[in-house]
């Protein structure tokens, strides 16, 4: 059954739908991945994140009423991380806004629930061609090709180019930056990862951590690198099977978790130990809890006639 039609009440099972025939490339980025899987305490999170999203699925609410807590999911989700961008609306400033082209905080308002609403257009396009996804995403975040980065929107950066996002909204702050070249090597890396956890079965926590991690790290575009980098996160969880109907915002989760705690767990995976990307791959799992916790309470007050 895929996962994206599974019925709300019934566990669910990480599938994804089937890939590209893997290349030597990406068989070896499925070992890696699956190395990874195996870290101390990676295990331990992927079972607690699967049993708290089966939960939320099997809530009576979320039976009769997806469809309004995937939108309100999302909501939630794109404001959070315009608010771990810079931008830390209230709630309900962000519900009642319409217009967000005018101040720097209200374009990067705007630039969240874009890059959030794109995230759910793109996970076809990300089976066959992640490189391509990211380069949407950036567009989409940017504002398109009339935005002021102009002509270096939806591509990498090149060589000289500057990173003007303050090192992915500041989480990257402190990190080495790769130049263009290296830049180059680890996109190519990054895609196989993409292709080869679109086959067989790997966690989609882990996969979603890897591509999150290595996007705020290689901040790959000029501007909105966080933004980006979240939004590939929600793209691998919600294609992968663990969350189809997006109701889990791991956005919200890390904004609760704090910007500290984000860095700190960054660094660990940037440093490439064991003991690191354990670390990291927990935190983007505890990020997408409470972002499960989140939906519940929203399933609660609708439930109560509350919301």
């Amino acid at each position: 059954m895929n996962a994206a039609n599974h019925p709300a009440g019934e566990p669910r099972r990480e599938t994804a739908a089937p890939g590209p025939a893997a290349s030597a490339a990406s068989a070896e980025a499925l070992r890696a991945l699956s190395a990874l899987a195996g870290l101390p305490g990676v295990a331990g999170a992927v079972e607690s994140l699967r049993a708290a999203v089966d939960r939320l699925y099997g809530h009576r609410v979320m039976r009769r009423r997806s469809s309004e807590i995937s939108a309100e999911a999302a909501l939630r989700g794109a404001r959070a991380t315009a608010a771990l961008a810079g931008a830390d609306w209230a709630l309900e400033e962000v519900r009642r806004r319409s217009d967000f082209g005018s101040g720097g905080e209200a374009r990067t308002v705007g630039a969240g629930l874009r890059v959030t609403a794109e995230a759910a257009e793109l996970r076809d396009v990300w089976r066959v061609s992640p490189l391509r996804a990211l380069a949407r995403l950036h567009l989409v975040a940017a504002g398109g090709p009339s935005a002021p980065a102009g002509d270096r929107v939806g591509r990498p950066r090149r060589a000289g180019e500057p990173v003007t996002d303050d090192g992915a909204d500041g989480i990257a702050a402190g990190l080495p930056l790769p130049d263009a070249a290296a830049l180059a090597v680890r996109l190519d890396g990054l895609k196989d990862v993409a292709l080869a956890a679109a086959g067989p079965p790997v966690p989609a926590l882990v996969t979603a951590a890897v591509v999150h991690g290595e996007l705020l790290a290689l901040r790959p575009f000029c501007t909105h690198n966080g933004l980006v980098a979240r939004a590939a996160q929600r793209i691998v969880l919600t294609g992968g099977g663990l969350d189809p109907k997006a109701v889990a915002p791991a956005e919200v989760g890390l904004a609760e978790l704090g910007r500290e705690a984000y860095a700190a767990a960054l660094r660990g995976y940037a440093a490439g130990t064991a003991e690191g990307v354990g670390a990291w791959i927990a935190h983007c799992g505890q990020a997408v809890e409470l972002g499960v916790r989140e939906s519940v309470a929203v399933c609660e007050a609708l439930q109560r006639g509350a919301a």
